[in-house]
């Protein structure tokens, strides 16, 4: 199975990338990941939809406490960090698999941050997979353009679903069928939001069809959507994430 998840985010690239390349950072907005710690000899454990006790292995490259392979390019001042992961555990939803993470500065301003990766499916859905991992991307971006911490952005999230579902079960005690669809139809096409994390505002393509598996591939024209929805525009007064500056990068726990 192949996944690509990409969105544009107004912050600065030394922020993306501490919060995505920290474990305790990573663990917050990332949908797909309960727990992630690091373990000796360059390798990771993490905890995916409550399967724990799954092994993750990493190569190391230019970052000493970084268990991915990470690298930074001078000339573009874009990074990319890959890696490889796996699980022998029979409930886990992902057996193998391995991708990447880049991060392009954007022509005016913020990071493109994209991921691709393949990996072999035990219980999850390819479909499920994806929209993880784009409503994870977006929480990240509400996350560093407005403050809004993970936490709050995922309860914000379960707070509207749960209007929607009240909504469509007070129409059914009250209201014909026909009146019924459509109030259903409604909560499920009206758009979340501008605040609330939403997979429609990633792209599932990449903008004018590079390679998803060549990371070093940078196309510095502005995001569009193909065949995908293009990502909102961005809060005005953007905000950076609480984050140590202290704090040295760690690889994430999947980089897809």
């Amino acid at each position: 199975m192949r996944v690509y998840v990409e969105t544009l985010i107004k912050a600065d690239l030394e922020e993306v990338w501490q919060a995505t390349q920290d474990l305790a950072q990573h663990q917050r907005w990332d949908l797909r990941f309960g727990r992630i710690q690091a373990q000796p000899g360059g390798r990771l454990r993490y905890t995916t939809l409550g399967v724990s006790g799954t092994g993750l292995a990493t190569r190391s490259r230019h970052l000493t406490r970084s268990p991915a392979e990470s690298r930074t390019d001078s000339s573009t001042g874009s990074r990319t960090s890959a890696l490889r992961f796996g699980s022998a555990h029979p409930l886990s939803p992902i057996r193998s698999g391995s991708g990447y993470w880049r991060y392009l500065p954007a022509p005016g301003g913020g990071v493109r941050f994209r991921t691709g990766y393949r990996y072999r499916p035990n219980v999850l859905p390819a479909r499920l997979m994806w929209w993880a991992t784009a409503w994870s991307f977006d929480r990240l971006r509400l996350w560093l353009e407005t403050g809004r911490t993970p936490e709050r952005l995922l309860r914000q999230a379960l707070t509207e679903a749960a209007l929607r579902t009240a909504a469509v079960t007070l129409a059914a005690c009250v209201l014909p069928p026909l009146a019924v669809l459509a109030v259903a139809a409604l909560a499920l096409t009206v758009p979340p939001l501008p605040t609330t994390p939403a997979a429609r505002r990633c792209l599932r393509r990449p903008p004018h069809n590079p390679s998803p598996h060549n990371p070093s591939h940078d196309d510095s024209r502005p995001l569009h959507g193909t065949g995908a929805t293009t990502p909102c525009p961005r809060s005005s007064n953007a905000r950076s994430a609480p984050i140590s500056p202290a704090s040295t990068p760690s690889s994430s726990a999947a980089s897809g």
